[in-house]
């Protein structure tokens, strides 16, 4: 790590051994998203990230991931362990490396970005950075699940003569 780099605080609010997530570079991620930042990393079960969820956002489903400012050049990144354990299949990875595809996730929001096509490339070149060889030569992985959108569904609605119905 370079001069200066703060330490990504880790607390574990779970009953699961964190042995799983050894190594993963947590400090040198954030350092390269948000440099000078104090950045705390949480990991809660399904119940507490659906009561912090329901409180920070008034959303009632259980979040994989949340993430927020608590001041200037500091926040916080909540990580429900047990929702990543179930999703990272669909993402076609494992619990360790979708834990870390969250918590890039989490560091782009705090930097300020919002969910798009530029979120997902920024996600593919940090993973691509900082995941394992062994991981990364398996070929692109997915941040988004494979999963149809309804992202062009009303493309078509405001032009004259067009009734947006096929």
């Amino acid at each position: 790590m370079g001069k200066g780099v703060v330490r990504v605080s880790i607390k574990n609010f779970t009953r699961q051994n964190l042995k799983v997530l050894t190594g993963v570079p947590f400090s040198t991620v954030s350092d390269a998203v948000l440099p000078g930042w104090e950045v705390s990393l949480v990991f809660v079960g399904a119940t507490k990230a659906r009561s912090l969820n329901q409180s920070l956002r008034s959303k009632s489903y259980i979040p994989n991931v949340l993430s927020y400012e608590v001041g200037t050049k500091s926040g916080e990144i909540i990580i429900c362990l047990s929702e990543a354990a179930t999703e990272s299949p669909r993402f076609g990875m494992n619990e360790r490396n979708f834990v870390l595809l969250l918590f890039i996730h989490g560091l782009l929001h705090l930097e300020g970005r919002a969910h798009g096509a530029t979120m997902e490339q920024c996600e593919q070149k940090l993973l691509a950075k900082f995941l394992p060889a062994q991981a990364s030569a398996k070929g692109r992985v997915r941040t988004s699940p494979n999963v149809s959108t309804n992202r062009n569904r009303n493309r078509h609605r405001h032009i004259p003569g067009k009734t947006g119905r096929g």
